[in-house]
């Protein structure tokens, strides 16, 4: 995908609002189903449809959640992010036609619970991009979380940890009361924050994981968040951040980076484009998510909102106004194996500033 520039805007009475869709992942013993039936509970989340993802031969977990039996699909012998993703586009879009043909109710949200080894990313894509799917389905946050007793260690351990924590708009510690040592629980935030510096962190035990600071995080909603868009971006947290990261392969995960890119002119389409491209096709592997906010010069009245994840990006929704005075462009990127410092100079490359 080389090009960005199937701008979208607000639904159109031909075209109706997309459907809120939600991500729900943290590693194996995380608390991933016990969080979700507690949120299923509140009237934030009536007329929902989740889909569990488990992986094995025999499913449990929806044998676990309670209350919307009438909503609930169980994909088993696979994992999302693998060997059944076209099982998800199947399941995406048939719940889409029984919706339509007024077979089902018309839920109002859908949330994926993905099983612990899954790696977010490519489920990300598939309703990013897919032409139909992204169209028909709003992406509205991932939520990540984190066992405090066995979180450090889990990071430590496995890459597909570290993802999850890396593509968050989310993250939530679970089991904290476990823990009786809160300088434990504070080098688990240390190392979150370091990894994931523009997601909030929120600690279920002490109630903070509430329905409404789970739902309703948007990847961005043109018609009622505007003003949201720092908050989106975290573009404070990333900078304050940026310095603290250290590459060191002989430490886990110092190698992931989040970092911002800044342009204080109007960006031409074709250069953003071009950035893009050669970004992807050069280092594409080591990119795990990107968030921006840019001015072109080609659209002067308002930004466009990019959102990425690993290498794909979804069509640049277009803003009708600026949401503040500032009118730079913003990039957020969080990267893994790739000095922040290459980026930097390939964006000043392009914007004519090497």
């Amino acid at each position: 995908m080389g090009h960005l520039w199937d701008v979208t805007t607000a639904p159109s009475a031909s075209r109706p609002a997309p459907i809120p869709l939600q991500i729900i992942t943290g590693f194996l013993g995380a608390g991933k189903t016990t969080l979700l039936n507690r949120l299923l509970k509140a009237p934030e989340l009536a007329e929902t449809v989740v889909i569990v993802n488990e992986f094995g031969e025999v499913g449990l977990d929806h044998l676990l959640m309670q209350g919307v039996e009438d909503g609930m699909i169980l994909m088993e012998s696979g994992c999302l992010c693998c060997t059944i993703r076209g099982d998800l586009v199947n399941t995406l879009e048939d719940l889409l036609r029984r919706r339509d043909n007024g077979r089902i109710a018309p839920f109002r949200r859908l949330v994926i619970e993905t099983t612990g080894i899954a790696d977010p990313a490519p489920i990300l894509n598939v309703v990013l991009v897919h032409p139909y799917l992204s169209q028909r389905y709003e992406l509205d946050g991932v939520v990540t979380l984190v066992d405090a007793v066995n979180g450090l260690a889990t990071l430590a351990a496995h890459d597909e940890a570290l993802r999850q924590v890396a593509v968050a708009d989310r993250l939530v510690i679970t089991k904290s009361d476990l823990v009786p040592q809160p300088a434990a629980i504070e080098k688990l935030r240390q190392e979150l924050a370091r990894i994931n510096p523009g997601a909030s962190i929120l600690d279920a035990a002490n109630g903070e994981a509430s329905p409404a600071a789970l739902i309703g995080l948007g990847l961005f909603d043109v018609a009622t968040k505007p003003s949201d868009v720092d908050a989106w971006l975290a573009i404070d947290a990333v900078m304050a951040d940026g310095h603290r990261h250290v590459h060191d392969t002989n430490r886990h995960g110092d190698d992931i980076a989040a970092f911002a890119l800044i342009a204080e002119e109007p960006v031409r389409r074709q250069t953003l484009d071009l950035f893009w491209s050669l970004l992807r096709s050069t280092h594409g592997p080591k990119l795990l998510r990107l968030k921006g906010l840019v001015h072109l010069v080609e659209h002067p009245q308002g930004p466009i909102v990019l959102h990425a994840a690993q290498q794909v990006m979804h069509p640049p929704v277009s803003l009708p106004a600026w949401p503040s005075a500032d009118r730079r462009s913003r990039l957020v990127l969080i990267v893994r194996g790739l000095d922040p410092d290459i980026v930097r100079k390939l964006w000043a490359a392009f914007l004519g500033q090497a």
